[in-house]
């Protein structure tokens, strides 16, 4: 199974939670025709009023102009993107590897699309996004778990 784990620099803004405000961020970026591969926004829990718009990637002129533009900063946060093919219980895997070596996650955003997984975590300290990269790396090398058959039942 192929999948990738490689540290990106997510790009962030903190904006007034109100209508309008995700698609003001991005024009810059529609504009400029740079293409971005991950885009989160959430509201900060307890505060109904401040949310944060993350991006990747933000790389070349065109992207740089329209990062200024729209108010987006490079972030601090340690962050791995995990891109590949899906495979049965890959999240659970990567969750309970990193809980085993103690590896705490600030954030994790994951999905499905048809046959490929994809990954975003953000960690408190680089070197734990370091030790997680090397960690993910061992459980994609590992071979994908065997499906259960499904039992009959023989009614006689």
């Amino acid at each position: 199974m192929a999948i990738s784990v490689k540290r990106i620099t997510l790009w962030r803004k903190e904006v007034e939670n109100q209508p309008g405000t995700l698609a003001a961020t991005l024009a810059p970026f529609a504009e400029s025709g740079v293409n971005l591969e991950v885009l989160m926004g959430y509201r900060f829990p307890g505060q109904e009023t401040t949310a944060a718009i993350e991006v990747y990637p933000v790389a070349g002129a065109p992207a740089l102009k329209a990062a200024r533009a729209g108010g987006v900063k490079k972030s601090a946060i340690p962050t791995l993107l995990v891109q590949g093919d899906n495979r049965l219980g890959l999240g659970h895997a990567i969750a309970s590897a990193l809980a085993e070596a103690g590896i705490n996650m600030g954030f994790l955003m994951a999905q499905v699309v048809g046959r490929r997984y994809s990954a975003v975590i953000g960690f408190e300290k680089a070197q734990d996004a370091t030790r997680s990269a090397a960690i993910i790396k061992r459980i994609a090398a590992r071979p994908a778990p065997r499906k259960k058959a499904a039992r009959r039942r023989v009614r006689a």
